[in-house]
């Protein structure tokens, strides 16, 4: 073997341990965080999967201390809130909400899921059920990755025709606050696709409840300027993006049929139905 070879490989060998010993010690933070959760571990077993406290992990800076703070306060809000029993049968006004807010039918070029939002098209829903059906989402999300992904989901956000109305301060607050605190490490880029100017003055409001790591995240992305547009081909296969956000796909008329079969199978999968109770899960 010749000495380039050979270099080549000590260098592979070496690339291969010290990611062995990453994994050894992210293992040991997660089953450390376990026995600080102690009970609650039992209590939710589905949701504390090694998975679940790798994401909290990771998005407290590996610090052991706030991971587990941040699921203890997690476990109190599942506990009232009852994220995993909402259904697809829960979504009101299934067919507008959807339209405004629903899980593509294609992944980035990553592997991603994409989330797309037309958030200029008015809710027929109160503010509580549209929390509600973003919990679902993120719910559907977080039970539907692979075991050692996190960022997993590129939310794609039309703005065109946006109003101060249209996302209500105290409804984008608490939007903020659940995705950060309860699904850490699920949205991995978000892109605010051709905002007005007058979004400007709402951004430096909102963005003064978003996390430095996250701020990192939001990509906005403007039509009219080219090199702005190429963030959308780094991250989508344009051929299978749809036309209004730059792509090239000929895909038609949202098939709210085929987005309920499939919810309703993920529902399924999850386990998530009403209570026989018709208790309301929030």
């Amino acid at each position: 073997m010749s000495d380039q070879l050979k270099k080549t490989a000590r260098s592979q060998e070496a690339t291969q341990q010290k990611a062995s010993s990453s994994e050894e010690q992210q293992q040991e933070k997660i089953n450390e965080v376990r026995g600080l959760l102690g009970s609650l571990t039992e209590e939710m077993p589905s949701f504390m999967s090694d998975a679940t406290i790798r994401r909290f992990l990771r998005a407290r800076n590996w610090s052991m201390e706030q991971a587990t703070k941040g699921l203890k306060e997690t476990v109190k809000w599942r506990r009232d809130y009852r994220p995993d029993a909402i259904s697809w049968d829960d979504v009101a006004e299934m067919e507008n909400e959807v339209r405004r807010t629903h899980v593509a039918d294609y992944l980035d070029k990553n592997g991603r899921s994409v989330l797309v939002s037309n958030v200029p098209m008015k809710s027929k829903v109160s503010a509580k059920e549209q929390i509600k059906h973003l919990v679902y989402l993120l719910e559907y999300f977080a039970t539907n990755s692979a075991d050692e992904q996190d960022d997993f989901v590129v939310w794609l956000t039309d703005f065109r025709g946006w109003s101060i109305s249209s996302t209500p301060l105290s409804i984008t607050r608490e939007s903020i606050h659940i995705i950060q605190n309860y699904y850490p490490g699920v949205i991995g880029v978000a892109i605010p696709f051709d905002p007005p100017r007058i979004f400007e003055s709402f951004w430096k409001i909102a963005k003064n409840f978003v996390q430095a790591d996250m701020k990192e995240k939001v990509k906005f992305v403007y039509a009219n300027k080219p090199e702005s547009l190429k963030t959308i081909a780094d991250i989508f296969d344009l051929d299978t993006l749809e036309s209004s956000f730059g792509g090239r796909s000929a895909r038609t008329a949202f098939d709210i049929n085929k987005y309920a079969e499939r919810m309703r199978r993920a529902d399924k999968m999850r386990g998530a139905s009403k209570d026989s109770n018709g208790h309301n899960h929030n």
